[in-house]
């Protein structure tokens, strides 16, 4: 099977269409069309329903795509074990970020990687760490900065890791801001602005109230957590935040219940790590367990 083809496959899975896929491989949609026939002919038999406007696997694409991935994977790794190096770090990376750790990680880690590692260009994607676990599936990004989850899929590996200190909190003038150590009873009243019920961090929240035997009353839902910040900073209901977002706008509540999300990069267990990723990897490894750091 011809790697072009298997890759012209696996596009027009993951982009969902045959004009997006060819833009994807900056090639014409007819070029692509024939790509996927070659490959059909080849296999003698269909692998993409095209009597829909939507693209679907028949059985048998369904069947071939776990190993046109990891027939691709493979020529990857092939690929990084002839041409990784120590001496020479250059090419392309592509890494993707959260929103936060772009905002509050990020900036020391590229002060230093492009001081130190000029001939690299960094393609950079900033997204939800949901998001970003699909795009890695897809190929899109070799690291993935994000915060780690109990349910993550076991392809991918966790490559570091540190400790994210939260903090419960309310806007000044908000009443349990006027509470000495309010308990998990005390807020349960009142709005919690938290990010999605997908999210890490809604699900620590939520656990703490369903062992209490408490309901949670989440408002207005948003995985921006420069949003969630805003919306608490004017009294509309508390929150949870990261201990690096707090400031004067903010009253932490000194509620009696420790809580800590984990971030980390993580990539496909399969795939190799090219010289860039590692010096990147190395990087964030050596920035996050700095005492100053704060973590």
């Amino acid at each position: 099977m011809d790697a072009n083809s298997l890759k012209a496959f696996l596009t027009i899975v993951d982009q969902g269409s045959f004009s997006e896929a060819a833009e994807t491989l900056h090639l014409t949609q007819p070029a692509i069309s024939k790509r996927l026939a070659a490959l059909e002919t080849q296999l003698g038999t269909r692998l993409i329903d095209r009597s829909n406007r939507e693209i679907r696997l028949t059985e048998a694409g369904t069947r071939l795509l776990p190993h046109a991935r990891k027939i691709l994977d493979e020529i990857h790794n092939a690929r990084m074990a002839l041409t990784t190096s120590a001496d020479s770090i250059g090419g392309e990376l592509h890494a993707i970020a959260s929103h936060h750790i772009g905002l509050h990680h990020l900036p020391n880690w590229l002060r230093r990687y492009r001081r130190e590692y000029p001939q690299v260009d960094l393609h950079l994607q900033f997204m939800e760490s949901d998001a970003a676990y699909d795009q890695m599936n897809k190929r899109n990004a070799e690291l993935a900065f994000v915060t780690l989850s109990d349910s993550m899929n076991p392809e991918f590996s966790i490559l570091a890791q540190w400790p994210d200190p939260m903090a419960f909190v309310v806007g000044k003038e908000h009443p349990l801001a006027t509470l000495a150590s309010p308990s998990l009873s005390d807020l349960a009243p009142h709005p919690a602005l938290l990010p999605d019920t997908s999210t890490a961090t809604y699900r620590v929240v939520s656990r703490l109230f369903l062992e209490a035997n408490l309901t949670l009353r989440p408002l207005m839902p948003t995985n921006y957590l420069e949003t969630i910040k805003m919306m608490v900073s004017v009294g509309l209901g508390w929150s949870i935040l990261p201990v690096s977002m707090l400031d004067n706008s903010l009253k932490v509540l000194e509620v009696p219940h420790p809580v800590t999300r984990v971030l980390g990069a993580v990539a496909l267990s399969r795939r190799q790590l090219g010289s860039a990723a590692q010096a990147l990897l190395q990087i964030v490894e050596q920035e996050e367990t700095r005492p100053e750091s704060g973590q």
